[in-house]
């Protein structure tokens, strides 16, 4: 074994999908439908398409046998094509008028279109754990902050919000993807139909009619990979919003913030050398295959590009990019809904971190106070910068300035100005009309 997925990441419900034993049991999924086509518009006789639709599973075509013949002939698609017609009577039958990339598209859009489907359990999974702690810490105040430093207060509901909403738009956009790759062909070499004489569109429309797929037309050899794009595109924006969301984690975990913390088992090991460690991996993990899942997206792009009616340079990357892409894609949202349904959320901490910049970042408030108090917005702007400037410098919390500088203000008030909780404005509201939102698309959700 070399690849990972055979021994480290993907869960084996999808992996399944993708294992060679499938994979040939799809294709020949596919070989079956087109034989019943035909003796649909009376090509074949009818128990020739019985016979070749009995024996086109593994169980009589054996992958083995496949391969022996695929050493032989070089030819992957031919190799079945030959094994399953060893298995009938009615072998002439099998095949007739398609070209290898009927059968080869057409079971890619099969087994994408399961992938995608466990992908959205997933999803769903994912966007109910958010909702839950959305919903849970919508009053939790914590620090926000932009260029990494603190800016104003939030909560940890409207962060958790902003990833779930985020999610949802993730399923919507998954079930666009799912209809735009569940198409295959059945239209021979170039696209013509030719093969297939007068009974082309019949027996097209047939065989994706059986296999609930809608048809490429036109096409050329190949499905358009513009369609190939949508999916490793999809795919590479949902591995990147969960690379956001883990990197988030592994921020706030850091020991000098220490506002939540990835769950660490009791036995679990940090270091080789260093056993005081509690390392985020799972979020490190997610973060390092988001990257391999963006990567496949280049090659797709490079896939598209084809001479004429095709060529052949996109046949050996896709067998990496699209199962890889599925499976890892599959994975981090797996291992994304362990994270967040374990997490360990420090509100203490939270709101200690709130004072560390000794009232600094109440300076908009104050701001948007003294407006109110008949002040204009650009006086009041540069009077709050040089109480931050000042405050900065001297090493004093900044209540300390304002009680020299505003002498019209009593000490209460100017001590009622530093509550935090005070300026978080319509979180909480925010965060509920949001759940409104989840809500009314995913019913099935409990939050």
């Amino acid at each position: 074994m070399i690849c990972p997925l055979d021994f480290r990441y993907g869960r084996s419900e999808v992996k399944k999908i993708f294992s060679e034993e499938n994979r040939l049991a799809t294709l020949l999924k596919v070989e079956a439908a087109l034989a019943r086509a035909h003796a649909n518009v009376g090509n074949i006789p009818v128990e020739a398409a019985r016979e070749i639709e009995e024996k086109a599973n593994p169980q009589y075509v054996k992958l083995e046998r496949v391969k022996e013949i695929e050493r032989e002939i070089r030819h992957d698609i031919m190799a079945v094509v030959k094994a399953l017609a060893e298995q009938c009577e009615y072998g002439k039958y099998i095949h007739l008028g398609a070209t290898s990339y009927d059968i080869v598209d057409t079971a890619n859009a099969l087994q994408m279109r399961e992938a995608l489907d466990m992908i959205e359990e997933e999803l769903i999974k994912l966007l109910q754990t958010l909702s839950k702690l959305a919903w849970k810490y919508k009053d939790a105040i914590m620090m926000g902050r932009t260029h990494g430093q603190h800016a104003l207060p939030i909560t940890f509901g409207l962060k958790m919000s902003v990833y779930a909403m985020e999610i949802r738009r993730h399923i919507h956009r998954l079930r666009g993807v799912r209809k735009e790759v569940s198409v295959g062909k059945m239209s021979g070499a170039v696209g013509t139909g030719a093969a297939f004489g007068d009974n082309f569109f019949d027996i097209q429309e047939n065989v994706m009619k059986q296999l609930g797929l809608d048809a490429e037309m036109p096409a050329t050899q190949i499905v358009g990979r513009d369609r190939y794009i949508s999916l490793l595109s999809f795919l590479a924006n949902v591995a990147t919003s969960l690379e956001k969301f883990a990197t988030e984690v592994r921020n706030l975990q850091r020991n000098e913030i220490a506002e939540v913390e990835e769950h660490f088992g009791k036995k679990q090991v940090g270091s080789s050398t260093m056993p005081h460690k509690r390392n985020p991996i799972t979020c490190e993990q997610i973060c390092g295959l988001a990257r391999v899942v963006r990567s496949n997206l280049l090659p797709a792009w490079e896939n598209a590009i084809q001479w004429h009616e095709r060529d052949l340079c996109n046949s050996s990357s896709e067998r990496f990019i699209i199962p890889h892409a599925l499976v890892l894609t599959d994975w981090i949202i797996h291992k994304s809904n362990e994270v967040f349904s374990s997490l360990r959320v420090n509100e203490k901490k939270m709101e200690e971190n709130i004072g560390i910049t000794k009232g600094l970042i109440f300076t908009e408030s104050i701001m948007m106070k003294l407006v109110e108090r008949g002040m204009s917005r650009q006086d009041a702007h540069e009077l709050m910068r040089e109480c931050a400037m000042e405050a900065m410098e001297r090493n004093v919390h900044l209540k300390d300035v304002l009680r020299e500088r505003l002498k019209d203000m009593t000490a209460e008030e100017i001590e009622e100005l530093f509550d935090a909780r005070k300026y978080t404005g319509s979180a909480s509201r925010i965060v509920e009309k949001s759940l409104e939102e989840i809500k009314k698309d995913f019913p099935e959700i409990e939050i």
